[in-house]
């Protein structure tokens, strides 16, 4: 991680925040139309292409306020690393999280908001250390695990007005984004080769020249 790459997630975890205040407040200015019109409505086909616009609506003010910290937080840790990644994370979990809630809720209940982004960042970051095998995001995976063990609970059934399938559907979608976007090259800094390999650090705490000879004759095979 650099600076410049924490930088870069803040500055679009900054702008996402800001699109979805800015829609909140023509959204809450028209009587809550936008969530009629584009919020998933399961079961009805011709609202299927909703579940790319309803992370970007709330049903109220305080629906946007309780999702707004989290949403910023685990979007950071989740994009600091690559934010091409991250954009591709957050579709995964977008498509998870929408259809979940597209196939398996009720077909009255209308479903907006980010809350499905969250739990996706949520799981994504809690396993992508293990599934690159980068010591530094085990770490901050622990960290958030601890700052946000307690949103595990809202993925459980019994919330009333809580779109629990929802939850569990972006979850799942971080879950299995981190496996499919892992990181096939880890790097030096985290004490990794190009092929997972350990390198063994010398008095100056450069790579072992031999191991590095014995990388290059293996990659010419």
């Amino acid at each position: 991680m650099t600076v410049r790459k924490f930088r870069d997630a803040v500055i679009v975890m900054g702008a996402f925040l800001a699109i979805i205040w800015v829609l909140q407040l023509f959204n809450w200015a028209d009587g809550y139309r936008l969530d009629a019109d584009f919020g998933i409505l399961p079961d009805h086909l011709s609202r299927l292409p909703d579940i790319f616009t309803a992370p970007f609506l709330h049903f109220s003010w305080q629906h946007i306020e309780g999702n707004s910290v989290p949403l910023f937080v685990l979007g950071v840790l989740a994009a600091y690393r690559s934010i091409s990644r991250f954009l591709l994370v957050s579709l995964i979990v977008t498509v998870t999280s929408g259809l979940a809630v597209w196939f398996f809720q009720n077909s009255n209940e209308l479903t907006v908001g980010a809350s499905g982004l969250i739990f996706g960042y949520f799981g994504y970051v809690l396993v992508r250390g293990f599934v690159d095998r980068s010591l530094i995001d085990i770490g901050v995976g622990a960290v958030a695990g601890v700052l946000y063990w307690t949103i595990l609970q809202v993925a459980l059934p019994g919330t009333p007005g809580i779109s629990w399938i929802g939850h569990l559907g972006g979850l799942a979608g971080g879950l299995l984004a981190a496996w499919l976007v892992r990181s096939r090259t880890p790097t030096v800094a985290d004490g990794l080769t190009g092929t997972g390999a350990r390198t063994r650090a010398g008095a100056g705490g450069s790579p072992d020249p031999s191991d590095l000879l014995r990388e290059l004759k293996r990659q010419g095979r």
